[in-house]
């Protein structure tokens, strides 16, 4: 081993004597160079290898190369590169081939390796590399399409980047991001090959041997791709995805068209065309306009798209179209804007928009809770639109929450009448929101005779779990309008009917200790009653029952030792 390491160092000789010969390095500089290259070279030529200490070595000979780059500049030197730098890069290359083999399967040393290539433009060598990366990784489309992306932006060879996506596609036949980015190459090609031709004519040169083929010219290779994509991979979102694609050139308008017509009943065909009317017709950037003629130019934009939308409607008469649609207004409304004629202008339509769709009984339960959303002041009309939407679904609980919470806000008097109606519709479980707001809105507005009856109805009519809920309000309400003794009494009246909640028995130890004659008495029994529900599981609870009966001026500290005992006895497991 020691002589391999010898002979490496031995290899370094001629480059690091040239380094100090032109001044790059001193003499210091180089034994330093040479001292830490040592130590490097041992670590990565034992029996056991790390990756670490791979990545470790590249990276100091990468900091070397970056350091002579910068002394280059300085110094104003760029000779000799075939004898330094040149070297550098073929050990760099060495190490990462000897850590790849290593270590196949880590695609992060593998992207490294290519990072290295194109920043030192080793373009020979990146080659290699993505041939020996896409053997063993060959599951993986993203390394193909980065592979044949080089290919086509950097080597600028169209037939090597093509020949790399149908070898991808024999591996992945079904990927719809492979046959994107090779629908994208083979456009791309057919627009460089325009330009070529079109540079040709312009300086009146003979074309000669140069044959452009008007196919290839107006995309058709492009068009068999995706033609071949459109059998395997069905779906509206890959075409729409191939659609966008093929927006960012101007000589497809015929292979659009095509795609469009694939799916023309799809509600996200008609987005994607009604969307489109955004980005046409706009003003020159030269031309210098003013804010108005923004704000007039945009509401024609978003007028043309709502006529696309209406044409949809018609045509696809659906909830997701109407969804669709809905969505494109909300996105303009919620855009800033300056101009309060253009914000009043969208809410209108927005609110029109929702009427129609009422109309036509296709709005789903969530744009119907926007809708009342939107409606900020609660009109007349969002009682109606409320009333509209719990007839559809009568179910759902947040629908008639959201009723309920407009006929508060009018303070209309039908409000009793609704919460019956809500309770009677809804099954029992997941009435708990309506029960809430029921006795919330009871308590600033019935008598207490009426509220107390409320909370007890509602503890028969929740489910046991919901009931803990109800438990702890009517306790809590009860302390606020009937008084201490009151209160007791409901607490040992509630305690007959499991099940409770912790905060259930807090909340009546922390009554207790808000009196002026707070009895330790009263609160051993709050806390008994909790340890036999919860002893088992909460040790908080013991502790504070300890802590209780030591600093209580009626406490008994004696008992501290029992009630630890107790605790030991009764908790689960660790705690």
């Amino acid at each position: 081993m020691a002589e391999r390491i010898e002979q490496r160092l031995e290899d370094r000789i001629p480059e690091l004597e040239q380094l100090e010969r032109v001044g790059l390095f001193t003499r210091k500089e180089i034994r330093a160079v040479l001292r830490k290259a040592s130590a490097l070279e041992y670590k990565i030529q034992r029996r056991a290898l790390r990756k670490e200490d791979f990545i470790n070595y590249i990276q100091y000979e990468v900091n070397l190369l970056e350091l002579i780059k910068k002394r280059r500049a300085r110094i104003g030197y760029s000779f000799k590169k075939d004898e330094i730098e040149y070297s550098i890069l073929h050990r760099v290359h060495s190490l990462f081939n000897r850590a790849t083999g290593k270590w196949k399967d880590d695609i992060q040393l593998w992207l490294s390796h290519v990072a290295f290539c194109k920043q030192w433009n080793a373009k020979h060598q990146l080659s290699k590399v993505f041939s020996t990366m896409l053997a063993i990784h060959s599951n993986k489309p993203a390394l193909w399409i980065m592979a044949a992306k080089w290919e086509m932006e950097t080597r600028l060879s169209s037939e090597s980047a093509r020949h790399l996506f149908l070898r991808a596609l024999r591996f992945h036949p079904e990927c719809p991001k492979l046959y994107q980015e090779y629908f994208r190459m083979e456009l791309m090609h057919a627009e460089k090959q325009r330009k070529e031709k079109k540079e040709f004519e312009q300086a009146k040169m003979d074309l000669g041997e140069f044959n452009y083929s008007e196919e290839i010219l107006n995309g058709e290779m492009a068009r068999i791709v995706y033609r071949d994509a459109s059998q395997k991979i069905k779906g509206v979102e890959f075409q729409l995805a191939v659609l966008s694609i093929a927006k960012l050139f101007d000589f497809t308008q015929d292979l659009q068209k095509e795609i469009l017509e694939r799916y023309a009943d799809d509600p996200l065909t008609w987005d994607f065309m009604a969307r489109r009317e955004l980005e046409l017709g706009s003003l020159p950037a030269i031309e210098q306009t003013t804010k108005q003629k923004k704000v007039s130019e945009m509401a024609q934009r978003e007028e043309r798209c709502c006529a696309v939308f209406d044409e949809a409607v018609r045509a696809v008469p659906t909830e997701d179209m109407w969804k669709c649609y809905i969505t494109f207004c909300l996105e303009r409304y919620n855009r800033k804007t300056n101009s309060t004629e253009l914000k009043q202008k969208r809410l209108e339509r927005t609110l029109s928009v929702f009427s129609k769709a009422h109309e036509s009984n296709l709005l789903s339960e969530a744009l119907y809770k926007q809708w009342l959303l939107l409606d900020s002041n609660f009109s007349e009309k969002a009682v109606e639109v409320a009333e509209a939407a719990t007839r559809h679904f009568s179910q759902s609980v947040e629908i008639w929450q959201m009723r309920l919470q407009v006929l508060i806000q009018l303070k209309r008097e039908d409000v009793t009448q609704c919460f019956e109606e809500a309770i009677k519709h809804v099954k029992s479980k997941g009435t708990l929101p309506l029960w809430i707001l029921w006795v919330e809105w009871s308590e600033g507005t019935n008598s207490k005779e009426d509220t107390e009856a409320l909370y007890q109805r509602s503890l028969h009519a929740t489910t046991p779990a919901e009931s803990v809920t109800m438990k702890e309000m009517y306790l809590d309400w009860t302390y606020r309008n009937r008084g201490y003794k009151k209160v007791k009494r409901l607490f040992t009246s509630l305690c007959e009917n499991r099940p409770f909640s912790l905060d259930f028995f807090r909340k009546m130890i922390q009554i207790e200790k808000e009196q002026e004659s707070c009895k330790m008495l009263h609160l051993r029994e709050y806390y008994e009653r909790a340890l036999r529900e919860f002893g088992s599981t909460n040790t908080d609870l013991w502790l504070d029952y300890i802590k209780e009966e030591l600093s209580h001026p009626q406490g008994k500290p004696e008992n501290c030792g029992s009630i630890h005992w107790r605790a030991m006895k009764m908790l689960q497991g660790d705690l």
